[in-house]
């Protein structure tokens, strides 16, 4: 009984301090990191309005109203596109595109990244020079390239691209987990720990990976818009999202481009609503990094307001 109620109050403890560490990385955000603040606002709404898009949009994904090219009104926000389907309803489920791929696929490229990273770094020796030699090969390769070159052989469609873009920007990725998986290895409690019989897989799940996951959130929030953007350039090129389905890169192609001096609202709205959720994402993520890095503890960062102490007269 006295073994259950301490490890109750162990786990309450532990959960106590995850919040309040929360509410301090909250609390900081807000005093030192104004623009990642206006970040984490558009973040949010486009989660919002990713997830809340049937009840927000005012008509169909793909109805047809029956006007044709209609510029910005009151009947249609953002006006409609060549074949009648208003914009503001496209640009909504357009953003739940983004945040699907956006989140599974950067959630996807940190599982891996992290498995590659932590296992190599840990391991080392030849299987880490192997591993980093076959990294080194798929570094020669542009990123976009290389994932038009694999979305090409396995098709088109959202999960596809998803799987695609993950395991293609996680092998990428996977050396900044690496870096920090040497870096904690060389600590002399994991000596320690390993000095006494403890197996790789305890090691690396019970001190190591705590140690290294605010790595692995930052780079989870770093590399959110640029796979929204990799999306939307591999839809405006034909290989992404296909229609009907709206994405803001197809919107862009499609009758954007056609379009584009007729009707140039329907090449306005996506990409404006692309660079604002693109910059509001890096805004929050390089906030995140300042404040979760410990290097940067205790410093303005890049977009910190407090104010330089004047030099004594």
């Amino acid at each position: 009984m006295a073994e259950t109620a301490t490890r109750r109050i162990s786990e309450t403890a532990t959960k106590t301090k995850r919040g309040s560490r929360a509410l301090d990385v909250f609390k900081r955000l807000v005093k030192e990191k104004p623009l990642g603040v206006v970040g984490l606002v558009i973040t949010l709404i486009l989660l919002f309005t990713g997830i809340f898009a049937d009840w927000l949009a005012p008509y169909g994904m793909n109805e047809m109203t029956g006007d044709f090219l209609v510029p910005p009104s009151a009947g249609h926000l953002l006006g409609t596109d060549n074949i009648g389907r208003d914009l503001l309803t496209r640009i909504i489920y357009g953003a739940r595109v983004s945040v699907i791929v956006g989140l599974c696929a950067s959630g996807l490229c940190q599982l891996v990244a992290t498995l590659i990273g932590m296992v190599s770094g840990y391991v080392g020796g030849k299987f880490d020079l192997f591993v980093q030699r076959f990294i080194d090969a798929v570094f020669c390769f542009p990123s976009l390239i290389l994932v038009m070159v694999i979305s090409s052989m396995v098709g088109p469609g959202l999960w596809n691209l998803i799987v695609v873009i993950g395991i293609t920007w996680g092998v990428i990725t996977s050396r900044i987990v690496r870096s920090a998986t040497i870096a904690v290895r060389e600590n002399m409690y994991v000596q320690a720990v390993v000095s006494v019989g403890s197996s790789s897989w305890r090691v690396l799940m019970r001190h190591i990976l705590p140690n290294i996951f605010p790595t692995i959130i930052v780079q989870f929030s770093i590399q959110l818009p640029g796979i929204i953007l990799t999306e939307a350039s591999l839809s405006f090129l034909g290989f992404g999202i296909t229609p009907p389905t709206p994405s803001w890169g197809g919107m862009l192609s499609l009758g954007g481009r056609a379009y584009m001096f007729l009707a140039p609202w329907m090449a306005v709205w996506p990409g404006v609503a692309l660079a604002i959720v693109v910059y509001g994402i890096n805004m929050f993520g390089d906030a995140l990094r300042d404040i979760l890095d410990p290097r940067l503890k205790g410093t303005g960062g890049r977009y910190s307001v407090r104010g330089r102490k004047k030099p004594r007269k």
